[in-house]
Parts: structure tokens; sequence; C-alpha cells
């Protein structure tokens, strides 16, 4: 009798020791094809002229042991637009079976990439012509997404997933530092000031001792470069060395809560390759650390929370701006008195946080250009391993905490007409939202069994 209960009990283990992550991999290059115009910079003045390296879309598919499987998507863009996140929603939902919450969409916020569908067009003078190659990149880019969605889902395969957090320091607060001094004030051995995040989160996908992915994040603006030339920016150059260093890995880069930081100096090609081998370093050193191993448990959660809007514009200060409609804050003024004469003047934004959990590791996205506070906040409460993403899903203006609210200045209030939003910043309470809603997922990601 003892030896038969015995053998039960090996035959019910065997499924749970056999249980382990699947990943799978695929990328596509999606540089534009013809002249488009650019995003990033309210003061460009024409379309793009060349290309200093490849765009990209990546996709990591993920599988735990129950089957639960979850996709990690890197785009060497400035955003994702609302528009495109509904039609990926609802693509990916019927074409591969994803929900909203096992997707995660991260662009790496280059400065140097196309402007996207519905997103930035009161900052450039975009004639009908300029807007439909928008859209013909925007669609081909959707088509490249949920294509490279299903080649990675059916490329999973055993492997392990580790987590570790590296360092690298040239991310710099732009708000409390003048751009023309750090270099003096390095060279002068004096601190910077300001609020930055310095980690490097790291999530790597083996296949046995193989680098088959590797995902990493950084709190930085991709504002290194600002010319009429596609590039991913430092961290398309972090990518690069990654995959150059790892051949057959593929490399996706995550943004973290940089909406007030910048990568210090600038302008210049070599800066761009510099931070990002500083950034590959930084990701490589954590490598060779003991990384934590992961589970084969995930878990995926999603909100949409209301953000407010402050005061919005009434009719009489919107006609008087709209009188000049070669300047962005003219044509926005008159596509707001179109929305206000249609009754369509939105009084609040459905903003998207998501969180995950891969093993014991917690990792939170959030929507827009989100500021440092935030990450700092929440790896203070929720643990210092916590992984937080900015610039996911759904980029539709800055989020700024409380104290970058109250002081102003273009995160907290200038920079919401540039996104075409319908106030100049966010009610008083943006903060709180934002916190209470990051409690909520975390408790139950950490909760679910």
């Amino acid at each position: 009798m003892n030896t038969l209960r015995i053998i039960l009990l090996l035959c019910l283990a065997l499924p749970l020791s056999a249980a382990t992550w699947k990943a799978g991999t695929a990328k596509a290059d999606i540089t534009p094809k013809k002249p488009i115009w650019m995003a990033g910079y309210g003061g460009r003045n024409k379309e793009s002229e060349g290309v200093l390296h490849p765009l990209w879309v990546k996709a990591l598919a993920l599988e735990d042991g129950q089957g639960k499987r979850a996709v990690i998507i890197g785009t060497d863009t400035l955003g994702m637009t609302a528009s495109i996140y509904a039609n990926l929603k609802s693509r990916l939902a019927k074409e591969h079976k994803l929900q909203p919450d096992q997707i995660m969409l991260n662009a790496s916020h280059t400065h140097t990439g196309p402007v996207l569908r519905g997103g930035l067009y009161d900052i450039y003078p975009l004639n009908a012509e300029r807007i439909k190659r928008i859209e013909e990149f925007s669609a081909r880019m959707e088509n490249s997404i949920v294509r490279i969605t299903g080649e990675a889902l059916k490329n999973l395969e055993p492997v392990t997933l580790k987590h570790g957090i590296g360092i690298s320091r040239f991310g710099v607060n732009r708000r409390n530092n003048n751009e023309r001094n750090v270099p003096q004030i390095r060279a002068d051995g004096e601190p910077l000031k300001g609020p930055v995040d310095h980690d490097v989160p790291v999530l790597a996908v083996y296949k046995g001792l193989e680098l088959k992915s590797v995902v990493f994040g950084y709190s930085c603006h991709s504002t290194v470069l600002s010319f009429y030339k596609f590039s991913g920016d430092y961290s398309g150059f972090t990518q690069i060395a990654l995959e150059k260093s790892h051949p057959g890995t593929v490399a996706i880069f995550s943004a973290g809560c940089g909406a007030d930081i910048n990568p210090l100096p600038r302008r210049q090609v070599y800066q761009a390759e510099r931070y990002g081998n500083m950034l590959a370093a930084a990701v490589e050193e954590t490598l060779l650390q003991k990384m934590q191993t992961l589970k084969p448990r995930m878990v995926t959660r999603i909100k949409t929370v209301p953000l407010e809007y402050g005061a919005l514009p009434d009719a009489a200060t919107l006609a008087a701006t709209a009188k000049n409609l070669n300047r962005y804050r003219g044509r926005w003024a008159a596509r707001m008195l179109k929305l206000q004469a249609a009754g369509n003047l939105p009084k609040t934004y459905p903003y998207p946080m998501q969180c995950w959990r891969l093993g014991n590791l917690t990792w939170l996205t959030m929507g827009g250009e989100v500021v440092v506070d935030f990450s700092l906040k929440f790896k203070k409460q929720f643990g210092a391993q916590t992984w937080v993403t900015s610039y996911c899903n759904d980029v539709m203006a800055y989020i700024p905490s409380i104290r970058v609210l109250t002081e102003g200045g273009y995160e907290g209030q200038s920079s919401m007409a540039v996104y075409g939003l319908p106030a100049d910043r966010w009610k008083p309470n943006v903060e709180d939202l934002v916190t209470d809603t990051a409690k909520a997922l975390i408790k139950d990601v950490r909760a679910a069994k």
C-alpha cells in the first residue's frame, strides 16, 4: 500500500515538475520607405531625409507553466496613439486570442521616428498628402505587429526566465539642471540636482545557456538626436549592441519613468552611440550577476482610470487663438472649437495602467510620459524589485506628480495642447488617481493564486 501511494504521489508531481516557461520571439523592420513627418520636436519643418539605422518592432511571447500567454512588444516609435492601441487590441484578440491585459506595447520614445496616425497632428503643418503617408505607415506597422505576434507565439519553446537590476548614470533631471552647465558640473565633481532613477531592470530569457531574448529598461528620454534621419536614438544603439554581442537574441527596450530626464550632453550621433553602449554594458553586467530565476507562473491585469482634465478653455479664448493657424496653438484651438460646438469636448481621458506578475517579479506599466517621481515612489512603496514602465500602450500626454504639476513648466502644464488634449493641465488629483490604481493592481496580482 505504501509503495502504491508513493507511485501515485510521484505521478501527480510529474506535471508540476515538468511545468516551465515557454518563449518565442520575432521582429520586423518598419523603417518608412518614403519621406514622412517625424515626431518628437515641435520645431520640425520638413519630412525625413534618410536613415541612421533601421526602426524595428519586436515581440517576445511568453507562456507560463499553466498555459497562460502574454506578449511584450517593443517599437522604435515616440509612442502609441489611442487609435493604434484600440486597433491592436481588437486585432490581437481576434487573430491571436490575446486580451488587453495580455498585451504590453512598449514605445522607446525615440524622437527620430515617424508621426503616427491620430497623434501630434496639431503641432505640425500636415496637409492631406502628408497625413496619407502617416496613415499608410501606421497601417503597415499595425500589420507588422500583428504578424510578428503570431510568429512569436508559433515559436514558443521551453526557456528559463531571470530578472536582475543594473545601473547606468547618464540620465539627468532636465527640470533642475541647465543643459549647458551639465558637463562642467560633472567635471567639477559636483552633484547634479533633482530626482533621477538610474536602475536598469533586466528580464533575461535563456534557452539552456543561450540568451534568447532580453528586455531592459531605463528612465530617460530618447532625445539625444534631433536631425531628420530615422533612428532608435540611444536605446536603438543599445539594442544593436546587445544583439551583436549575443547573435540570435532579440533585445527589447521598455522605457522607464523618464519624462523629466534627458541624456546630457546630447545632439551628436557619437553621444547617442555612447549612451547606448553604456546602457548595453549595464545590461551585460547584470547578466553576469546571480539573477533571480522566475517561477513559471504569470498573472496579468489591466485597469482604465478616467483622469480628469483641469479647466477647459472657453469659446472666446479658443476663437481668438484660432485666428492664427500658422502656429500649433491656433490649429489646436480651431479643432477644439469644432469639438466644443458638437458637444464632444471630453472632461476625462481613459488612462491605461497594467500590472503583470512573472514569478515573484511585479511589473507595473503606465501610459503616457510619466515623470520620475512615480517610479521612485512605487519602488519605495511596493519593493525595490518592482519594475515600473512608462510610455506603454497609449502615450497621450505627460503624467506629472503633484510636485511637477504644482511647479508647472512643460511637463506640468504646457505640454497638454502639444498632445492635442483639451485642457492645459490635469486636475490636482492626478497623482492620487494613478497611485490608487497602482495599489489596486499590485494587490490583485500579488494575491492571485
